[in-house]
């Protein structure tokens, strides 16, 4: 549902929009997402409290536009670094930031899974949009915490540096969470900036 109603809205860019445009378009998007996940759980019981993470992206050639809500996450890849883009709406995070739990205990806090905000929760949400620089050669990598929970990034990494199709890499990265014991949704996308504009696995 959120992802037909974002592929709706966003099919009206045009490469002439700029970022602020495209920026705008994006938060308008998520925005009708969420009406349309709130109002679709509003009135059917079993669906009561129906929310969802998100991560979404605009990619250009030298400029990204990454919106996201809750804990799934984006990160930036290139030959020598690995950035995360994006902070997760979570309750951990947030314990994390406080100081109350270090970055270690919240990687085992049993209420590591509890995010603070989701899409289609509530009538309205904020979407963290962030615009980022890439260059010909980087990646962004989009994932659901199935991946990011069980693979540290460091090890994320190493895969990406380690395989050129994006198809075999997407598979890799997937395989390494199931083989750490993944029994949650793995959801990865791998966005390679190239001379055409972008090659997405």
């Amino acid at each position: 549902m959120a992802v037909d109603a974002i592929q709706r809205e966003l099919g009206q860019l045009a490469p002439s929009m700029s970022v602020e445009q495209c920026m705008d378009a994006l938060n308008r998007a998520i925005e009708i997402a969420n009406e349309s996940i709130y109002e679709f759980a509003l009135g059917r019981e079993n669906y009561h409290g129906m929310g969802t993470t998100l991560v979404t992206v605009i990619a250009g050639k030298e400029q990204a536009i990454v919106g996201h809500i809750g804990d799934s996450r984006a990160y930036l890849i290139d030959g020598a670094s690995i950035v995360q883009l994006t902070e997760d709406h979570s309750l951990v995070n947030e314990l994390v930031k406080n100081g109350h739990i270090t970055a270690e205990e919240a990687l085992h806090h049993p209420r590591r899974n509890v995010i603070i905000r989701a899409l289609g929760t509530d009538p309205t949400v904020k979407a963290d949009l962030t615009v980022v620089s890439w260059k010909s050669g980087d990646m962004l990598l989009l994932c659901s915490d199935g991946l990011h929970d069980l693979v540290d990034d460091e090890t994320i990494h190493e895969i990406v540096r380690g395989e050129q199709d994006l198809d075999r890499l997407t598979m890799r990265l997937i395989h390494s969470a199931l083989d750490a014991g993944g029994d949650d949704n793995i959801t990865v996308i791998v966005i390679r900036n190239d001379a055409e504009g972008g090659e997405r696995g």
